[in-house]
């Protein structure tokens, strides 16, 4: 790649977005691969460690303040930690990702469960619905909403952190930022910057959708109102 084939003073020289084509398609679906990783192993860690904090009071202290400090290490130092161990690998980003998404899901799969009235907990107490049964055909699904709330915030975040990988050469949005900054050519930059806004924003609004189609009792309350 020959910067000067190309005007690098321009905000957008459209003869290097054409070029470019399959590798900005490339380096999109390498982005949202890391981002759904991360969100997906987040999940799977969040969702039981709120169960039990939610269960176990004593523990709910101890498990914020864990996140909160996970959530605080910066990028880069994460990096220099894990890479003597993972190396460059896909793991050295996702796993830094995946801790930072953990206190706002924890937090929010909490609040949802806190959120259920105790009238209704009453209820199911009454039809002799176990502790277990009563958390997962009760108590979850009335907390989808706020779930899917801190869900939408950790993508967001997490799709605006991910350009970050670049410095350990895993690819995403970031790899332009970091190659028209290091050539000082605006093109790439812009691209990359505007695609990652682009991204979380229309997967923002996906989740939303998402969120509509699988709280049905919602739209019907909004209605009665």
């Amino acid at each position: 790649m020959v910067l000067g084939a190309y005007d690098g003073g321009t905000l957008v020289d459209w003869s290097w977005v054409n070029d470019h084509t399959s590798e900005i398609r490339e380096q999109i679906v390498e982005h949202l691969t890391l981002v759904g990783w991360s969100l997906l192993w987040g999940l799977l860690l969040a969702l039981p460690l709120a169960l039990l904090a939610h269960r176990f009071h004593w523990l709910r202290g101890p498990a914020l303040t864990v996140t909160g400090i996970l959530y605080t290490v910066p990028s880069i130092a994460a990096f220099a930690l894990l890479l003597p161990y993972t190396g460059l690998a896909k793991s050295t980003v996702i796993i830094p990702l995946t801790t930072y998404s953990l206190l706002i899901l924890v937090r929010n799969v909490l609040a949802g469960l806190d959120g259920v009235e105790p009238d209704v907990l009453e209820a199911a107490q009454g039809m002799g619905y176990s502790g277990a049964r009563r958390t997962f055909a009760v108590e979850l699904p009335l907390a989808v909403p706020a779930i899917m709330a801190g869900f939408r915030i950790a993508a967001v975040t997490l799709i605006g952190l991910v350009p970050i990988a670049a410095i350990v050469g895993q690819g995403g949005l970031g790899t332009f930022m970091l190659d028209g900054y290091n050539r000082d050519f605006q093109t790439p930059l812009t691209v990359g910057t505007v695609l990652v806004i682009v991204i979380a924003v229309a997967v923002d609004a996906l989740l939303i959708v998402v969120q509509r189609l699988i709280t049905p009792w919602n739209r019907r309350k909004a209605r009665a109102a």
